[in-house]
């Protein structure tokens, strides 16, 4: 009976016994859950309030390297600093708002990833948007943001060397612009790549230097509205639904830019509606449907819209005009394998332009002192070409021996009397005689911008000029780091 007792003792103690060691043990599981969790979340929320707290801890003028990482935005800078991420630094909005509010003046933001703004067209989410004056963008990737970078009434920043894509899930036309600028001035904008973004816009904004940029993949690769005197030079734009286009903005230079592949029912290089004292020079325009599209321009009495020296080739139409206008000059450029080399919508002809020197690769006259001009002039006609032209639809023929037949057939017994499109007296048969001099263009425009600025500016102009200089310092130490 004793034994039996004792027995019946040790086991239920051994049943108490576990049974307070699994509640201990479950407590102490709990406990650690509960520890880590809290030490985890107390771990990214310091990190993610530590990047604004270290941004609010450095002095004005002073340089922050953040610890290489990931850091939460959205992230709001309100004076002048250097902020380098050093290829190491993440900063992830979160789906909401913008990544960094930029609200001062003189700050570099460079080598950062920004990534994962708001979708938001109103509050214009961004990669950085940018209320302030003499910053320095450069050298950082921004992706899957909706708008890049948002300079809204911004004056002489320098945007260079950005990698800039926009949100791939959404579609083109909801997309929003990779660099846009709305009453900004006297910006840089240089050496950016651009992947898939929706457009780059230029509105109510004036005397900006869009240089050295690449675009594909978008629509609008350069878009300007009410925006006069900027100089576009030097970019690259391939397979984007419009290269350049030119809403009401006098004044601008189009130097070395190489356009290829704007395609689609209103593919083209280079457009310009109501536009006036434009120079378009030396550039490629090639494979669109499109070369050059001209509505209404130049707009402005007594002025007049240069082309020279541009390689216009490969395209559906060289030069398209959208009413019989005039004003534009048309020299020494190259017309080379269009289907059509210029066409003017609906009835009329662009002969009240001035056409010289430019080489037609569809001349059919002679050359017999071999000076390298035609001894005849080049003239152009519309014949059956205007059938694809009126009827789209019949630009399924191009090419085919019915249309060439019709063709041929107009031009040897024409049914009506054919248009007179234009008249070039001096033709050329060899680009060897091209010369552009693109100097004294470039110095013309310096000479009356620097002008207009000593009337604006009157006696401030000179604080103007200084900081001018340090500016040009500065691209000049961008340019160099590009190259190396």
């Amino acid at each position: 009976m004793v034994l039996y007792y004792s027995l019946l003792r040790r086991t239920a103690y051994d049943y108490i016994s576990r049974k307070k060691l699994c509640r201990i043990l479950s407590a102490t599981a709990l406990l650690l859950l509960t520890v880590n969790y809290a030490v985890a979340s107390s771990v990214t929320d310091n990190f993610t309030e530590s990047l604004q707290q270290l941004i609010d801890a450095t002095p004005q003028g002073g340089t922050l390297s953040p610890p290489a990482g990931t850091y939460t935005g959205s992230i709001q800078i309100d004076k002048a600093i250097t902020i380098d991420g050093r290829g190491e630094v993440t900063i992830d909005a979160g789906g909401k708002g913008s990544v960094i509010y930029l609200h001062s003046d003189g700050v570099t933001i460079k080598n950062i990833r920004l990534t994962n703004s708001g979708e938001s067209h109103n509050d214009i989410d961004s990669g950085i948007q940018v209320h302030g004056n003499f910053n320095v963008i450069k050298n950082n990737i921004i992706d899957e943001t909706l708008f890049g970078i948002d300079l809204g009434e911004a004056k002489n920043n320098i945007i260079s060397n950005n990698h800039i894509s926009s949100k791939n899930s959404v579609d083109l036309g909801m997309r929003g612009d990779s660099i846009r600028l709305w009453y900004s001035f006297d910006n840089t904008i240089t050496h950016n790549t651009i992947i898939g973004s929706r457009d780059m816009v230029v509105w109510y904004s004036s005397n900006n230097t869009i240089s050295h940029n690449r675009s594909s993949g978008g629509r609008y690769a350069l878009h300007f509205m009410y925006s006069q005197g900027n100089l576009i030079e030097g970019n690259e734009y391939n397979n984007n639904s419009v290269g350049i286009f030119l809403m009401y903005s006098d004044g601008a230079t189009l130097i070395n830019n190489k356009i290829t592949r704007s395609l689609g029912t209103t593919g083209m290089g280079i457009g310009m509606k109501e536009t006036s004292d434009v120079k378009i020079i030396n550039n490629q325009i090639l494979y669109c449907a499109t070369g050059i599209y001209s509505d209404v321009s130049p707009y402005q009495p007594d002025t007049v819209n240069i082309m020279e020296g541009n390689t216009i080739a490969f395209n559906g139409i060289g030069i398209l005009f959208h009413t019989p206008w005039w004003g534009n000059i048309a020299r020494n450029n190259i017309f080379k394998d269009n289907i059509t080399q210029i066409s003017v919508d609906g009835n009329g002809g662009a002969t009240k332009n001035v056409w010289e020197h430019n080489l037609w690769d569809d001349y059919q006259g002679f050359d017999n002192n071999q000076d390298g001009i035609g001894d005849q002039p080049y003239e152009l006609y519309s014949y059956a070409d205007r059938i694809w032209m009126d009827r789209p639809e019949a630009k399924f023929f191009i090419g085919t021996p019915l249309l060439a037949s019709l063709d041929f057939l107009e031009r040897l017994a024409p049914f009506s009397e054919p248009i007179l499109l234009l008249r070039d007296e001096q033709p050329l048969l060899s680009d060897e005689l091209i010369d552009v001099k693109i100097d004294e263009i470039i110095d013309q425009k310096q000479d009356k911008n620097e002008d207009d600025e000593e009337v604006d500016n009157g006696e401030d102009s000179a604080p103007v000029r200084e900081w001018g200089a340090s500016l040009k310092a500065l691209q000049q130490s961008i340019h160099i780091e590009t190259e190396q």
